[in-house]
């Protein structure tokens, strides 16, 4: 039989044996771990790729620059624009963005460019001619007038572009109005200190007429002298326009 300290002594042996073991399966363990996060965290950071450009290529390039990264391609929408019919227009996440491999790329494609048929507005009002552009989708855009008597006043003589071109989105069509046939006008005589009835005589053997007459208080002037006019002496005067007299009483 063994003696008492011969006893302590395996049993001390055997403790320091499973010690060691435990610490050696603790080192493996964490050894283990640590080398776990390690390749999951490169496994992630390597399934990562940045966002290709994909802006102004076509639908098909596109699908293979975003395939050829991993990643896929969504068409969220739709749209005219100035860009080649089926062609990418704006892209989101946008280029140089880091993205997990086989995540999707949402792009806009374009329909190409909106075409509208410009309507006929020669013939037509001004007032018109705005309304129906406005209804097409178009707008007004310089608006030239002349003196035209073969054509009614406010009458469109001339668009830019002609019926029927195809426009953009929002083209601007250019229109020549008719002022009608140019006003005769005359040189307004001077009609101060003549009588009333001389001054209308005037008026008449010039091709004007009169208008609005008004009497006042000028006790420096004789009884039915014209005192002022309008317009002034000289002045430029159409037909229809109207000579105002102010005359003494």
């Amino acid at each position: 039989m063994l003696d008492s300290s011969e006893t302590k002594m395996e049993w001390g042996q055997k403790l320091d044996w499973v010690l060691r073991m435990a610490l050696l399966v603790f080192i493996l363990a964490a050894a283990a771990f640590l080398s776990a996060i390690t390749t999951i965290r490169f496994a992630i950071h390597g399934r990562e790729v940045a966002m290709p450009n994909v802006v102004s290529k076509s639908v098909a390039e596109a699908q293979k620059t975003l395939a050829a990264a991993g990643l896929r391609m969504r068409i969220a929408d739709r749209a005219y624009s100035n860009q080649p019919l089926d062609t990418i227009v704006r892209q989101s996440p946008p280029a140089g963005m880091q993205m997990k491999v086989s995540q999707q790329a949402h792009v806009l494609v374009s329909l190409g460019e909106k075409k509208v048929e410009v309507p006929a507005l020669e013939g037509k009002s001004l007032r018109a001619s705005r309304i129906e552009l406005l209804r097409t989708g178009l707008q007004v855009g310089e608006i030239s007038s002349a003196y035209l008597p073969e054509f009614a006043a406010d009458a469109v003589v001339l668009q830019d572009p002609k019926p029927g071109s195809g426009g953009n989105v929002s083209p601007r069509v250019n229109l020549l109005v008719s002022l009608g046939e140019r006003e005769a006008a005359y040189v307004m005589p001077f009609l101060v200190g003549l009588s009333l009835l001389e001054a209308q005589k005037q008026l008449s053997a010039a091709g004007l007429r009169l208008g609005k007459i008004t009497f006042y208080s000028a006790p420096e002037w004789p009884h039915g002298a014209v005192v002022e006019q309008t317009p002034r002496h000289g002045t430029r005067v159409v037909r229809s326009a109207d000579v105002e007299l102010h005359v003494a009483e």
